[in-house]
């Protein structure tokens, strides 16, 4: 059980947690969620957004009954979390670009503080739906920061020489990203989603299709090479 510091909207329907929590997690890595007894059922997976000392930083959309439990929870409130789940990523690459979408973006944060750390150079791109969030926080650790608002992310990407690449966000935005490096020697590696009941890969609830066969997104996942997730 952890303790609520902040709770706040930063957006519509999106909102900013942050809770005391010791843990060592990486960037990549989630956490099962839950702030009550028997309904909803399940708990609810949410990627680490960012640390600050002993607080773990969370964002999430408002989209269903949980979360929307979530967005009621005020500073002070217990909060029960499960983890770090799932592979995180990997860091050594110098030179990185990091696409996102959406609630998508907010993982890209922790990512970018720890790539900096190693000296990275990073360019970001950053598409919204209706207004942007977490700007601010990426623009801390990036380079350069691309944002798009109501449009396509993908059509403003216009530095392929990298490393690698780490996107995350709707998987349409994904495979249309991967698309753009698939033939530059850039690694690309893409953050998957998929509704979770265990978290541990016990349920086998959150399996996806891979060149390699089936695999659970919350344990050999979330994050995957793109080459083997869009490979159809």
């Amino acid at each position: 059980m952890a303790v609520i510091i902040q709770n706040t909207q930063i957006a519509k329907n999106i909102y900013k947690m942050r809770v005391c929590c010791g843990d060592d997690a990486k960037a990549g890595q989630f956490y099962m969620l839950r702030a009550w007894a028997n309904n909803p059922t399940f708990s609810r997976p949410i990627s680490i957004c960012d640390r600050d000392g002993d607080e773990i930083i969370f964002v999430y959309e408002v989209k269903g009954k949980g979360t929307k439990i979530f967005s009621s929870l005020k500073s002070g409130d217990n909060i029960e979390l499960l983890g770090p789940r799932g592979n995180g990523h990997e860091l050594s690459a110098k030179k990185c670009v990091l696409i996102g979408g959406g609630v998508g973006i907010a993982p890209l944060v922790y990512l970018a503080k720890q790539l900096k750390s190693h000296g990275a150079e990073i360019t970001a791109y950053l598409g919204y739906t209706n207004e942007a969030f977490l700007t601010e926080d990426i623009s801390k650790y990036a380079d350069k920061v691309i944002e798009n608002i109501g449009g396509y992310i993908t059509d403003y990407i216009d530095e392929l020489d990298a490393d690698s690449v780490y996107i995350c966000g709707p998987e349409i935005m994904m495979k249309k990203a991967y698309e753009l490096y698939k033939y530059t020697n850039a690694k690309v590696y893409a953050s998957m989603e998929r509704r979770m009941a265990c978290g541990i890969g016990g349920c086998l609830g959150c399996n996806i299709k891979t060149k390699n066969g089936n695999k659970k997104v919350c344990s050999d996942g979330p994050v995957f090479k793109a080459e083997d997730v869009f490979y159809e």
